[in-house]
């Protein structure tokens, strides 16, 4: 049985895999296709952590016979939490180990996250199982419209919901603030341009996109992941204040500065009210060290000044 440490050493196992490839597994091994084809049908079901968990145990057996797609399945389960605890630093480190040999799926989810240990799950270099996933607690609480409109998507959007959650998740910003800001943005459109030069799902300016080290805004965890470091920066700029920082997101936070509060442009005022209604959440938690707080923060609003002094020229006509 070929050990997983072999990965680090070893540029390639084989080509890159095709779509092909990955549905039927025609590439493995008989003894790791079986494991895998197992796997898969037991992954099948999402909201299953048992079977999540049994699909586990069959990736890390896979794993250790050295299938780069057993090896990026595990760090899938890993960076959603299903069937094992959410781990993203497992999740990354699987992810790596896959890249270097070959697997381009798990190349674009290194986009998202960043390595910063060795650590990976026992079980892909002994004969462990792996743990379980704790319990999920589910909270006696309306949910909000982004859940109600998520719930309504096609199939071949779900997986950027998915995306989100990871992304959102490991950048400790609430997913559902991020989907509602792409419900507006691009709808769930990632090929998604505006006249303004907006790219990709969460329509990144050029000077957002360089500014968050976005090298390609139509690739989507790449989009998402400069949209996310631009909302939780937002967030601490403006301290929290989730309509304030919806509108920056729209018109920049120099606008929302210069106004001291929601710009007064119809485009912004009917994006925040859009947001608003769909995430419905007036606040969230914000890392003061990421920024010292917004002038609009603590500056009087200027709207009634703004309207003395266009009633007055309008009396001067």
């Amino acid at each position: 049985m070929v050990s997983i440490f072999l990965f680090f050493a070893v540029p390639s196992i084989g080509a890159a895999y095709t779509q092909t490839e990955l549905e039927t597994f025609d590439n493995e091994p008989p003894i790791v296709k079986d494991l895998l084809e197992r796997a898969s049908s037991l992954d099948n079901n999402a909201n299953d952590d048992e079977a999540s968990w049994k699909a586990a145990n069959l990736y890390c057996e896979a794993s250790r016979y050295g299938s780069a797609e057993a090896v990026y399945r595990l760090g899938m389960l890993y960076a959603f939490g299903r069937g094992v605890p959410a781990n993203k630093d497992y999740a990354a480190n699987l992810f790596g180990i896959a890249a270097v040999n070959g697997h381009l799926e798990a190349q674009k989810m290194l986009e998202t996250i960043e390595i910063k240990t060795n650590d990976t799950p026992p079980c892909v270099a002994e004969e462990v199982a792996p743990e379980r996933a704790p319990e999920h607690v589910i909270a006696k609480v309306d949910s909000p419209a982004i859940d109600a409109y998520i719930a309504s998507l096609p199939k071949n959007k779900r997986w950027v919901v998915d995306l989100v959650e990871t992304i959102a998740d490991w950048h400790k910003v609430d997913s559902r603030l991020v989907l509602s800001i792409i419900t507006a943005e691009s709808n769930f459109k990632v090929a998604a341009a505006s006249n303004k030069d907006a790219q990709g799902l969460m329509q990144l300016i050029p000077a957002t996109a360089e500014r968050f080290n976005v090298k390609n805004a139509y690739n989507a965890s790449q989009n998402i992941k400069g949209g996310v470091k631009y909302l939780r920066w937002l967030l601490s700029y403006f301290r929290g204040d989730v309509a304030l920082s919806v509108a920056a997101y729209n018109a920049g936070e120099g606008a929302v500065n210069k106004y001291h509060g929601i710009p007064p442009y119809a485009e912004t005022k009917a994006y925040v009210k859009k947001v608003m209604a769909l995430y419905q959440s007036p606040r969230h938690d914000f890392d003061a060290s990421l920024a010292d707080a917004s002038p609009a923060l603590t500056a009087k609003p200027v709207k009634a000044s703004l309207n003395k002094v266009s009633a007055k020229k309008v009396r001067l006509k």
